[in-house]
């Protein structure tokens, strides 16, 4: 696959090209976001010999589990299923607190995260694709260089995906875009409230200091991969039992820890479905989150998998 950055496609109103990126990325802006993406994978490479006979307790691992179960569904409920594909809609509240904790996963602001999602779909696997697995080709190598670059690498690029390009509905939401200019915060926020709630359980500095490593650091950092992992494992293998444009696969391995995100086939193949594991048994936590919400009437006009909609997906020939 060509690396050159595609042609750019008119507007709707015809008027210029708009590019499908926007100004580069500042160095201060890519040493951030090495710190963030490199300082949870070390605080993950360290959590083994640090468990081992010490220095974690039931509240670390309780904490851990509510924040990892915070951002994860910030990220896949809200910032993927709803700001993204719009799968659902949302009393505002449940609009504000789903970008509140989509943030909480310290994986960009909400409006760049939901720029790079959408241009992806726009150009799946193809030229464009921000974080495509077949960038550099098919052989050997060239698959070793495409899952480093899906799975973190893209984020040291320094061309950053238009926002007035790909969510000029985001831009123009108030509130959205008050949470998006607050992501500094809410990074703080997301270290520094586990380590507050574990020293006031344990009433110590040690809890304090547990708690920001494994429901702070460590738990970033599982988040940080397990997201990746659907950029980059789930276009490279697993199941395709329905035809799309690209690469997208079904891996079920990742499925309890992505919630229900690496159905990715079954997504890709009708991308704005509240529930992407379709599929007998394909469990999808978020997908149940949001069947929970929808019968306490704060979200509503979901979009879910009736007959009539999965026989419109193709089956996968061969």
């Amino acid at each position: 696959m060509a690396t050159t950055v595609p042609p750019s496609q008119k507007t709707r109103s015809g008027g210029a090209p708009a590019a499908i990126v926007e100004r580069p990325h500042p160095r201060s802006e890519i040493v951030l976001i090495a710190l963030f993406t490199v300082t949870p994978l070390l605080a993950l490479l360290a959590a083994v010999p640090v468990a081992w006979g010490w220095g974690l307790g039931w509240v670390d691992v309780g904490l851990a589990l509510f924040f990892y179960g915070v951002s994860c569904l910030g990220v896949t409920m809200g910032f993927h299923r709803y700001f993204t594909h719009r799968s659902f809609k949302a009393r505002k509240p449940l609009r504000i607190a789903l970008a509140v904790a989509g943030s909480f996963a310290v994986q960009g602001p909400v409006i760049q995260w939901v720029a790079d999602h959408r241009r992806h779909h726009a150009y799946a696997d193809k030229e464009g694709d921000p974080h495509s697995p077949w960038l550099y080709g098919t052989g050997p190598v060239a698959l070793v260089r495409g899952f480093w670059h899906a799975h973190m690498g893209w984020f040291f690029q320094r061309n950053q995906t238009n926002r007035k390009k790909f969510a000029p509905d985001l831009l123009a939401d108030r509130g959205i875009a008050r949470v998006n200019n607050l992501f500094p915060v809410f990074t703080l926020a997301t270290l520094i409230l586990p380590a507050l709630l574990g020293g006031l359980l344990t009433w110590s500095w040690w809890g304090a200091l547990t708690a920001f490593f494994w429901a702070g650091l460590v738990r970033v950092g599982v988040l940080h991969h397990v997201t990746w992992a659907v950029n980059s494992i789930c276009h490279m293998v697993g199941e395709r039992p329905f035809a799309s444009r690209d690469k997208a696969a079904n891996f079920w391995p990742l499925a309890i820890a992505s919630f229900g995100e690496s159905w990715h086939n079954s997504h890709h193949a009708d991308p704005t479905c509240a529930r992407h594991g379709v599929g007998r048994g394909q469990l999808d936590i978020s997908a149940r989150v949001i069947w929970v919400l929808e019968k306490l009437g704060w979200a509503y006009q979901v979009r879910w998998p009736t007959p009539q909609r999965l026989a419109k997906r193709t089956p996968q020939r061969g």
